[in-house]
């Protein structure tokens, strides 16, 4: 398998550019000196935290920000030079407002010290983004006006090597483990490369929407140990499209967290008055969960697709949006069906990825819409973009709400299959999987 460079981004002021030393080759995974490089900024938040009486205090345009530490993003972490470090960190405010902020720092790993400080986005939207120049340089780019490829979209194809990590933990009594097998379809050719595992696996399918999923029996001497599944993907980008069996019907049911209720019917009713014709009336729906919604990842209830808390709290993550935005087309007549796996990176071309991601594709005309609601909440310039497309960089783990495989899980359907599903003692244990990918697309493809 290709090796991939680590990832190196930065710069230290607006519209300059950083060189970085050369890095030696490592595999899919970023160094191990990424561990001191969090550590270092933790500390330093921690220090300033105490400091500041309870919260890390921050200035900026004039303004004074009181701030919590949400988490460090892990899979941005870079080493820019000889003791030249890069982190990003999510910030919550006391309004809830969560600032995906950049630091950069200097010296030792057990002695860093910060040298700048930048608000990097909010609630997901950038001030700011990066492109890679030349020499392996990176430039600070200003989001409005940035070109669509800054802002996460490949158009046309794209190509990589993606590098799923789930790290087992301790495990006192048997246990068993699901994770997505993503297939091949008209937009995605998937090839397994390979599967490291401590136990051997089987392959379930489940006959609703046609997934399937890796299936562990798990012990004791497992705990600790890692699961990697290497992929080699092609991508293409997508448009509306006619399936050759779509189907529609099946996709106006309601989900458990995606009901089909008398305040979504008003809402629904309500948005689309006047308006003729399905396409039109869908468009509606996405401009009003744009309107109404707000990306926030912090607090409780987020995060898991839930159609209700997305109306009554307004606030969420991308299963939260498109959950409200299904529940609303169905609502109405318009069959609409949930997709979830990655976003790769438009602005790199390896390293960490962040999570998953998730879409929606809703029926109108004889065709599947594809579009993603909180990438254009989140970019406004490519909301016109992502109302009947999906970029090329992107790699489809699963489809559909309460997936049901033979042998299952003890608590019933699976909500989702994008991370893995792991119970110990029959009981649910949340596992976050680390994503990594290596472009091979050809230039020109953005």
């Amino acid at each position: 398998m290709r090796r991939l460079t680590a990832l190196v981004s930065a710069v230290l002021v607006c519209g300059a550019c950083v060189r970085a030393d050369a890095e030696p080759e490592v595999d899919l995974v970023r160094s191990a000196v990424t561990a001191e490089i969090k550590a270092g900024i933790e500390k330093h938040i921690e220090r300033e935290t105490e400091r500041g009486g309870g919260y890390f205090q921050f200035s900026s345009g004039g303004k004074e920000y009181r701030f919590k530490l949400v988490r460090v993003h892990t899979e941005y972490l870079s080493r820019l030079g000889p003791e030249r470090h890069f982190a990003c960190v999510d910030l919550v405010d006391e309004s809830g407002d969560v600032y995906d902020t950049d630091f950069f720092l200097s010296g030792k790993p057990d002695a860093m010290t910060v040298t700048e400080t930048t608000l990097h986005k909010l609630n997901g939207i950038p001030y700011y983004t990066w492109q890679q120049v030349e020499n392996g340089q990176w430039k600070r780019i200003p989001a409005k006006g940035a070109a669509p490829g800054l802002l996460g979209v490949v158009k046309i194809r794209d190509a990589f090597e993606f590098l799923y990590r789930s790290k087992l933990p301790d495990i006192a009594d048997s246990a068993r483990m699901w994770i997505p097998l993503p297939e091949t379809d008209a937009f995605q050719n998937v090839e397994l490369k390979e599967v490291q595992s401590p136990k051997k696996y089987r392959i379930l399918e489940e006959s609703q929407y046609g997934n399937k999923a890796l299936y562990f029996e798990l012990g004791p001497e497992d705990g600790g140990k890692n699961v990697d599944i290497r992929y080699r993907v092609r991508r293409s980008e997508k448009a509306a499209y006619a399936d050759y069996r779509p189907d529609p019907e099946k996709y106006l049911k309601s989900d458990r967290l995606v009901p089909l209720n008398a305040e979504f019917k008003r809402i629904a009713a309500e948005t689309v008055a006047g308006k003729k014709g399905d396409l039109v009336r869908a468009r509606a729906l996405y401009d009003h969960v744009i309107d109404q919604m707000r990306y926030m990842k912090h607090g409780t209830g987020w995060g898991k697709g839930d159609a209700v808390y997305a109306c009554n709290i307004r606030t969420g993550n991308c299963t939260d949006f498109h959950a409200y935005f299904i529940a609303l087309a169905r609502s109405v007549g318009i069959p609409a069906r949930f997709g979830i796996g990655a976003a790769i990176p438009s602005e790199r071309d390896d390293g960490g990825i962040d999570g998953y991601h998730c879409w929606v594709e809703f029926y109108a005309e004889g065709k599947w819409w594809p579009v993603d609601i909180s990438e254009a909440d989140k970019y406004s310039s490519l909301s016109t973009y992502y109302f009947g497309h999906h970029p090329a960089n992107r790699f489809e783990f699963s489809r559909g709400r309460d997936l049901v495989f033979t042998p299952g899980p003890d608590e019933g359907p699976i909500n989702f299959l994008a991370n893995p599903v792991l119970e110990i003692a029959g009981k649910q244990v949340k596992i976050s999987p680390e994503f990594f990918f290596e472009r091979h697309a050809p230039k020109g493809t953005r």
